[in-house]
């Protein structure tokens, strides 16, 4: 998975339907009198299938042949699938680790801190304009303050996990961890921005499952 993290502050970039539509039936008289001749013959059954019952079929099919596949064959796929939750897991814990990092630069920049802008990558030599933006990218609204870089946050781990309760839980604990590796990685607590970020994309998982189980969309 790749998705463009797009700043200047050191940063890296990150980030057949087959047609069954069923044929028309054409209702001449001689195909609606061959119709009536074969029917009144016995055991001759005609049945009209629409596309939903035919899908519901082609499914149990893929679950039989699964069944039928050999012991190894199915620990093979087990195994398959777990490392593609593992991947899954992995690529947010890089997200949440490189979108720090982005806003950690913004913040060393606005707020005149050398250090955080080499942790970051950044330049020591900050012009008043690239100071500027840098204040706006954090603010409330900005693209780095916590209301947009929380929901984004958030936003990956859905599409990661693909409306599943289950799996939105495993993608908030990679985002936690992303979040505690950073910290130990840099070797120093993050800003307050980046903490106040995590409480705020935290506060979106319960949203969202108060809305599952309420039956509702967040």
């Amino acid at each position: 998975m790749s998705i463009g993290i797009n700043t200047n502050y050191g940063t890296n970039n990150l980030v057949g339907i087959s047609d069954n539509t069923e044929p028309a039936w054409i209702k001449d008289d001689d195909k609606e009198k061959d119709k009536a001749a074969n029917s009144a013959q016995p055991g001759v059954i005609y049945e009209k299938q629409d596309a939903n019952a035919k899908a519901a079929k082609s499914e149990k099919d893929d679950e039989k042949a699964i069944y039928k596949k050999s012991k190894e064959d199915r620990a093979a796929i087990v195994q398959q699938l777990k490392a593609a939750e593992e991947q899954q897991r992995n690529n947010l814990i890089s997200i949440v680790q490189k979108t720090l990092q982005g806003q950690v630069g913004a913040y060393g920049t606005a707020k005149g801190d050398d250090f955080w802008r080499q942790l970051a990558g950044g330049n020591f030599k900050v012009d008043a304009a690239t100071k500027a933006q840098a204040q706006k990218d954090i603010s409330e609204d900005g693209y780095y303050g916590v209301k947009q870089t929380s929901q984004r946050l958030f936003d990956f781990a859905s599409a990661l996990a693909g409306d599943d309760v289950d799996k939105m839980k495993e993608m908030q604990k990679a985002m936690e961890k992303g979040f505690k590796q950073a910290t130990k990685t840099w070797g120093r607590e993050l800003p307050a921005i980046c903490k106040e970020t995590m409480n705020a994309a935290n506060k979106l998982f319960e949203d969202y499952y108060s809305s599952k189980e309420k039956g509702t969309e967040v």
